[in-house]
């Protein structure tokens, strides 16, 4: 197969293991990854923290560095059925920013503490 990105070219293989359902994932992240992760914290993941991961994922395909506004309005946007930010807290208790970006396999913006959700007061 023949390198169609410049990524496939520098990175040959990597596409084919990139996992369809996760399209935003980062080079080198799996499910497995973040399912470890989670268990290390004592979180079993759900549909929704996946939703999550894919949220967040999808943020910083659209921007390399999002902004912490930006971040949490997709997650409020994305839970506004379920009670919102208040709804993604209880699914990632040591913030949704903080711990939702690692299991994403991100590195959460600038400022983000655990426990918190990132926006500015």
């Amino acid at each position: 197969m023949l390198a169609t990105t410049i990524n496939d070219f520098v990175n040959p293989g990597a596409s084919a293991q990139r996992d369809p359902t996760f399209p935003d994932a980062p080079d080198g992240w799996t499910t497995a990854d973040a399912e470890t992760l989670a268990a290390q914290n004592g979180l079993s993941l759900t549909d929704d923290h996946w939703e999550v991961i894919r949220v967040l994922q999808g943020a910083y395909r659209d921007e390399a560095a999002p902004r912490l506004r930006t971040l949490c309005s997709a997650l409020k946007a994305r839970f506004k059925a379920k009670g919102g930010i208040e709804y993604v807290y209880e699914l990632m208790p040591a913030g949704p920013l903080a711990q939702g970006c690692r299991l994403a396999g991100l590195a959460p913006p600038a400022g983000v503490a655990e426990g918190a959700e990132g926006s500015a007061q």
